[in-house]
């Protein structure tokens, strides 16, 4: 069916050409809002009504009389009617949606994956400052982060996974002081502790083993406590270095793993921050005023010039960001995502009139931003603000272990980035259709149990499912069922442009639903060999696009539950 829609696709674009040469018409479908009125839906006619100054059915009628005439129309469309004001439905021939049966049994997991496109994506996610325990709205990122990461690899694209986190400034020398509290015997509440200080259990962790000379080992360090309380350096760089292996264990935990590293104090080192703020200098971007050097934001459709060097002679903290992506330009990323919260809306446009100004050729867009809000953990009815460990809020690894990591991956990408999201965790652990990941992983497992029945029957030989013969599968909840595996190619690659996994989620529980329902109408077993086996086809296939949608979301597929 994939080679099916892409030829109607192309004569639908001929076809919009022939009708409307100079206007802009994109030749795609629609899928119905009921199932009654077709397969597919065009609703060009209707965009181009205004535009061409005619009536919208009039410009259907010589839509649908053009695209009868089409090869592609006539081999795989049984009937193509017009409805309302100048809607186009299609019909398709049986043999077009069953067509998407073989297609799935012949790609198996690569079905909806693209060729290599030779492009190098780079998505920068969760990218924590080491000073505490990863939290829920870092579990949001990972989620979203890496569902994005594994979309554009479905799509051909080389996806390297960065995180990005300041080791230095001033939130890592109150981490700092707050150990050596520790270590000193103060505790939060103490009148000597330090009001900047971190309260969180985990820092008394970290005093312990200091104090013990323990060495940690993080993915991109490993340090050796000193065990002297008055090693501030040396207590600066255990924490972090403890931090940063517990930020490792709440990923692994998560099944999330980075190519890379990057740290914000080599920017500084390396004397990045400041070839930058030159290049900005040199290419009369900024100007000086009451001792401080401004950039010219505002050429760049910010609201007001932003400062960059502070008069007492620091940066401020958005140079570093375009230090920063400097670098992924000239390592080659030509699409680079940041994965952040919310709070940082207002780098965006400094940021990229910063990379603008430099003179590299970097593009207006550059990079692409996906802002998520926070999460709101609900538990036995109450919200849940604070974890005994972290001290004012939930970890990441709290909500692993009270649900799972499928829950929380499936329930933490279930929602548009920018919408707020409340995570129910006694929905989470609900064995029911209410709970989403449950209702999908349920179809998979119930589909297993299906084929290991038939299999049992036969031999365990699926290799005869490629010789089914299709054209008994005719009952509309399969063909209902076809359709929705049709989808998965287009809503793959619509997901990755649009930045958007919880598309992938909608389509999964979309799919789900098509299953249970043709459960629910059929039955599979039946004593006609042939339509059983052209039956359990349906369901191969249909169980190879569960697992393969459950994969893009880092969520595993049960053969049992």
């Amino acid at each position: 069916m994939i080679r099916a829609k892409q030829e109607l696709l192309d004569d639908l674009a001929a076809e919009l050409a022939l009708l409307a040469p100079e206007a802009v018409a994109a030749a795609a479908f629609e899928t119905p809002k009921q199932a009654a009125h077709g397969d597919l839906a065009i609703t060009c006619a209707m965009q181009l009504a205004r535009t061409l100054k005619k009536n919208p059915r009039e410009l259907a009628q010589t839509l649908v009389d053009g695209l009868r005439r089409r090869e592609a129309f006539q081999r795989w469309v049984d009937g193509l009617e017009i409805a309302g004001p100048g809607f186009i439905n299609l019909r398709l021939k049986p043999a077009t949606k069953q067509a998407v049966v073989a297609d799935i049994l012949a790609s198996g997991p690569a079905y909806g994956r693209q060729a290599a496109s030779g492009r190098h994506v780079m998505v920068e996610f969760v990218s924590a400052n080491p000073t505490g325990p990863l939290h829920v709205g870092h579990g949001r990122q990972a989620a979203l982060g890496d569902a994005i990461c594994r979309l554009f690899e479905t799509q051909g694209d080389q996806v390297t996974r960065e995180f990005y986190y300041n080791d230095a400034g001033v939130q890592i020398a109150n981490l700092a002081l707050s150990v050596q509290a520790r270590l000193k015997g103060l505790k939060p509440g103490d009148p000597a502790w330090p009001q900047s200080a971190y309260n969180g259990e985990y820092i008394a962790d970290i005093a312990a083993d200091f104090l013990a000379k323990k060495t940690v080992k993080a993915d991109d360090r490993e340090f050796t406590a000193s065990g002297d309380p008055d090693d501030l350096d040396g207590i600066r760089q255990f924490a972090v270095a403890y931090l940063r292996h517990e930020q490792d264990l709440d990923l692994q935990a998560f099944g999330v793993k980075f190519d890379n590293y990057y740290l914000e104090s080599s920017l500084y080192s390396s004397g990045r921050v400041e070839r930058t703020v030159q290049r900005l200098i040199e290419a009369g971007k900024t100007y000086e005023r009451d001792g401080a050097l401004w950039l010219r934001t505002t050429e760049y459709g910010d609201d007001k010039d932003r400062v960059m060097r502070k008069s007492d002679g620091t940066y401020t903290y958005f140079v570093p960001d375009v230090a920063y992506h400097i670098t992924k330009w000239e390592r080659g990323y030509t699409k680079v995502i940041n994965i952040q919260g919310s709070d940082h809306h207002g780098t965006i446009a400094r940021v990229r009139a910063g990379l603008q100004a430099v003179g590299l050729g970097i593009p207006e867009g550059y990079p692409d931003y996906v802002l998520h809000k926070m999460v709101t953990v609900m538990r036995g009815g109450q919200e849940v603000k604070i974890s005994k460990r972290a001290g004012s809020y939930v970890t990441l690894r709290d909500l692993i272990e009270w649900t799972s990591r499928d829950a929380v991956r499936f329930f933490l990408i279930s929602r548009k980035a920018d919408t707020e999201f409340t995570f129910d965790v006694d929905l989470a652990l609900q064995q029911n259709d209410e709970n989403p990941v449950y209702y999908v992983q349920y179809a998979h497992a119930r589909i297993c149990s299906v084929i290991e029945q038939w299999c049992q029957q036969h031999g365990g030989d699926l290799t005869s499912l490629p010789r089914a013969d299709l054209g008994r599968l005719v009952m509309p909840a399969e063909a209902a069922l076809m359709l929705k595996l049709a989808e998965y190619p287009g809503m793959l690659s619509a997901a990755a442009r649009d930045l958007a996994p919880h598309d992938v989620a909608f389509y999964l529980r979309d799919l789900a639903s098509a299953f249970h329902t043709y459960y629910a109408a059929e039955r599979f077993l039946v004593e006609d060999a042939e339509l059983a086996r052209a039956r359990v086809a349906l369901l191969v296939a249909t169980r190879q696009v569960l697992h393969n949608g459950l994969s893009v979301l880092g969520v595993s597929a049960p053969a049992k539950m």
